[in-house]
């Protein structure tokens, strides 16, 4: 039995996506400062979009620590049932 392999995520995939993040969050902090409206109201939308980053990654980091846990429970699983197939023995006499 072989257990199937999980694909790698390659390097240009953790660049083009560290480029698009850097590169809305930069458009979105230029807009909040050009926008022509008071100072607290630019406050205001400065502080949602720390809050809307910050909430970002701490929901990245969830959905991979739940991703990660299924992925170890589903080894350990597979594992005990390999374990167990290898030590049964069906022509064995029950006494």
């Amino acid at each position: 039995m072989s257990t199937p392999t999980q694909n790698k995520t390659t390097n240009a995939f953790y660049a083009q996506a560290a480029i698009s993040f850097g590169l809305a969050l930069l458009c979105m902090v230029v807009a909040v400062l050009y926008l022509p409206v008071d100072p607290w109201i630019r406050a205001f939308l400065g502080l949602g979009t720390l809050f809307l980053t910050t909430s970002t990654f701490t929901l990245s980091k969830c959905v991979r620590d739940a991703q990660e846990t299924s992925s170890v429970v589903n080894r350990l699983d597979q594992a005990r049932v390999d374990k167990i197939l290898a030590d049964h023995d069906p022509f064995s006499v029950v006494s």
